[in-house]
């Protein structure tokens, strides 16, 4: 049987233990006197509500040091350090706040149970004291939220000029990546164009798409800027990359994006965390019975690294030996695809 296990079993005979000694003296002292009764039992009630506060806070502040370890690292991108920031004040805001609300509502039920000869105090309202606790929680709300709204239009608003432009596009139940090749622009796609060979319906007549290539893994430069343009071909997806605290739905028909800085390379986490680390993309949006498989590899690399790894990859159009058809793939794409486009649709 497990250490939890046996912690559960032991909480809870605490528990029914307890609960019966508080039954068994009020059942005492009724026998004795009602009014004592109530009087006992009231200070049993209080007493629990203290036990209460001093484990209840005692086992938050334990359970947050006892699973330290579990927690992401510092994020390995600079909008991640951001969400980082603003995640450290929140905590900063909201732990006095909580620590302080809750000893005061505990203690008060301690200090305040009702007694033989004690009369409650009538207090009507106190306008300077509801102005203070109405004021200062709405600045630091307002403080909170400026913040994050300002980060939000960082990360999502318009990349830099150099950053590597990528495509994800996500479907049950696996990622494409989709690099925007030499020219850093992605080339037109159109659904009707989907096909066993055009996995996200490029448009071959688009000079653009020419250089754009598939990648198995997500290799991406340190210290460079990357903007993912994000869509889904069925239900809700979410591109996830927990160690850049990246995070973003993918919704069919509507596309989304973000950019991030990388700052920390696969091999400089491998020194810290072993030789089988590896960053990774996940679909945080449970998307059918296969969510698993949505899963990708990321490598951060040098650039002189990534350099070495774009010139092993082939565009797409070469792949697929359109460059080598006579008149180019401008035939192709205006006769062939739309007889392999009615095949596709008809077999969805």
């Amino acid at each position: 049987m497990s250490a939890t296990v046996l912690g559960i079993i032991t909480i809870a005979l605490v528990l029914i233990i307890l609960f019966q000694i508080s039954k068994a003296s009020e059942s005492i002292a009724i026998l004795k006197d009602e009014e004592k009764a109530m009087e006992a039992s009231n200070k049993v009630h209080a007493f629990l509500f203290m036990a209460f506060l001093i484990v209840g806070l005692i086992g938050s502040f334990y359970s947050a040091y006892w699973f330290k370890e579990a927690y992401l690292p510092f994020p390995s991108s600079e909008h991640g350090a951001w969400l980082r920031s603003m995640f450290q004040w929140t905590l900063v805001v909201t732990v006095p706040v909580f620590v302080i609300t809750h000893i005061a509502l505990f203690y008060f039920t301690f200090k305040y149970k009702k007694e033989k000869g004690r009369k409650s105090y009538y207090y009507s309202h106190n306008n300077k004291l509801e102005l203070i606790w109405t004021v200062i929680p709405a600045i630091v709300m307002i403080l909170l939220v400026y913040e994050g709204i300002r980060n939000w239009f960082k990360i999502t608003g318009p990349a830099p000029t150099e950053a590597i432009v990528v495509e994800a596009t996500a479907q049950q139940f696996l990622w494409t990546i989709r690099y925007s090749g030499e020219d850093n622009e992605l080339g037109v796609k159109n659904i009707r164009l989907i096909g066993p060979d055009n996995a996200v319906g490029q448009d071959w007549t688009d000079a653009a798409n020419k250089d754009d290539f598939v990648a198995n893994e997500i290799h991406l430069p340190i210290g460079k800027p990357v903007v993912f343009k994000l869509n889904a071909l069925d239900v809700l997806h979410s591109f996830y990359l927990p160690h850049f605290r990246v995070k973003m739905d993918c919704v069919p028909g509507i596309p989304t994006q973000f950019w991030f800085t990388p700052t920390k390379t696969t091999a400089e986490m491998r020194k810290t965390f072993g030789p089988d680390f590896n960053y990774e993309l996940a679909c945080a949006e449970l998307c059918g019975a296969a969510h698993y498989n949505m899963r990708k590899v990321v490598i951060v690399e040098t650039e002189e690294e990534y350099e070495a790894w774009l010139k092993e990859q082939q565009p797409t159009y070469k792949q697929l030996g359109l460059d080598k058809l006579e008149g180019g793939a401008d035939n192709m794409a205006e006769e062939e695809m739309p007889i392999e486009k009615e095949k596709d649709i008809s077999s969805l």
